[in-house]
Formats: structure tokens, C-alpha cells, sequence
């Protein structure tokens, strides 16, 4: 039996919240948070606007424009982060600095996040930001789940192989705590699945609501 996905209708009243230079002007620290993360240029606001069916997040031609914690509310319990983009060459080191040292406190502290949401272009996977975001992911115990994006840009039988070769590295080096999963946002891929991470990490579905009781 098909399980309707209960985010997609709350992703569709999901409203700009508040954009976070430091962790001390993140919204109060409750409820539950999903956050979205990649390499600049990895498709992170287009993966995130395309989940959501609106217009969330800017997409840019130019990698690095995303440089605030940009929070959206879904409801007075819920919501999606996007996250800074990094390790794009041109931006100035002392910015990179800025958002490693916030992105870094952001990750070890807020008590509401859920799970992570990892872009990696399916073209150059596992960079080294990819891998420093699977090790903090291993140590902190946070569920992750990897969007393989521009899945498109492959021809179906290329990016299979390319899903299968990222995830035997991924369970071979950080164990099965990772997802993964094709994703293209132009074609509208593997939305579903995705949504359905994030109807479990924000306690949407049933099975949830039943643990979070018992």
C-alpha cells in the first residue's frame, strides 16, 4: 500500500524564517531541524527548492553565494536549513574561515537537528568537504542522507554505477548510517525518496509519531 508523504504538503507553506551569521541567532533551539549541506556548486538550493516546490533558496550560476545559516519554517515545530556551500576557490580565506568555524559550531550543537541532507555532485563525489561532513556524521551519530545531484548529466546505466561505487565506499570508510540515493532537479528524480527521509526525520509519518509516544 502507497503511504502519502505528509511533508510535501507542509513543504508547499514553508516560509523564509530567519539567516544566522553565528549560532547565537538561530531560532530557539526546539523541535526538529533538517539541515542541507553540500560543496559549492553542488546543486544544494536547487535540490532544496525542488523538495519543497517553492522557491526557498537562491540558485546561483556563481558557487559560494549561499553564506548564511538560511532557516525556513514549516510549523511551529519544523524546519529546513541551508547550510553555507564551501570549498569554492575564489571566495576570500578569512570568509571560508568564517563558515567553517560556524558551520562547525552549528553541527555540534543544536539539540533539534535531525539528520543531514549531503548534496555531492554525482560527477565528483566524495570531496574533501563530503568526506569531513561523513566523518563529523559518524562521530556525532547523525543520520545522513546523500543526494548523488546532476544524476542527469549521466547517462541511467553511468550514474547506476556511479551510486553503487559511491555507496560500497561510503559503507566500507562510515558504516550504515549513510543513505544515498540518484537525484537530478531538473528531471524532478528521486524526489519522492527524499521526501520521505524527510517526513521520517521530522516526525511526519506514523511510525514516528507512534515511537516518539511510546
Amino acid at each position: 500500500m502507497l503511504v502519502k508523504n505528509p511533508v510535501i504538503g507542509l513543504c508547499q507553506q514553508a516560509t523564509f524564517q530567519i539567516s544566522a551569521a553565528k549560532v547565537d541567532q538561530c531560532p530557539d533551539d526546539i523541535g526538529h531541524e533538517v539541515a542541507f549541506a553540500g560543496r559549492s556548486n553542488a546543486g544544494k538550493s536547487s535540490a532544496l527548492n525542488t523538495l519543497t516546490h517553492a522557491s526557498l533558496a537562491r540558485t546561483s550560476k556563481t558557487p559560494g553565494r549561499t553564506q548564511l545559516l538560511n532557516f525556513f519554517r514549516l510549523d511551529d515545530e519544523r524546519r529546513l536549513v541551508d547550510l553555507p556551500g564551501y570549498g569554492y576557490a575564489k571566495v576570500p580565506i578569512p570568509l571560508k574561515l568564517h563558515w567553517q568555524k560556524h558551520l562547525e559550531a552549528y553541527l555540534g550543537s543544536r539539540e533539534s537537528l535531525r539528520g543531514l541532507i549531503l548534496m555531492m555532485d554525482i560527477r565528483h563525489p566524495l570531496t574533501e568537504f563530503d568526506q569531513m561532513m561523513l566523518d563529523w556524521s559518524a562521530a556525532s551519530e547523525m543520520p545522513m542522507h546523500i543526494l548523488l545531484t546532476k544524476a542527469d548529466k549521466l547517462a541511467f546505466g553511468a550514474a547506476k554505477n556511479a551510486l553503487l561505487k559511491v555507496q560500497q565506499e561510503i559503507h566500507k570508510g562510515w558504516g550504515d548510517r549513510v543513505s544515498i540515493q540518484l537525484f537530478s532537479a531538473p528531471k524532478r528524480m528521486g524526489i519522492e525518496e527524499a521526501q520521505m527521509v524527510l517526513a521520517e526525520w521530522l516526525h511526519l509519518l506514523p511510525e514516528a509519531a507512534d515511537d516518539s509516544e511510546a
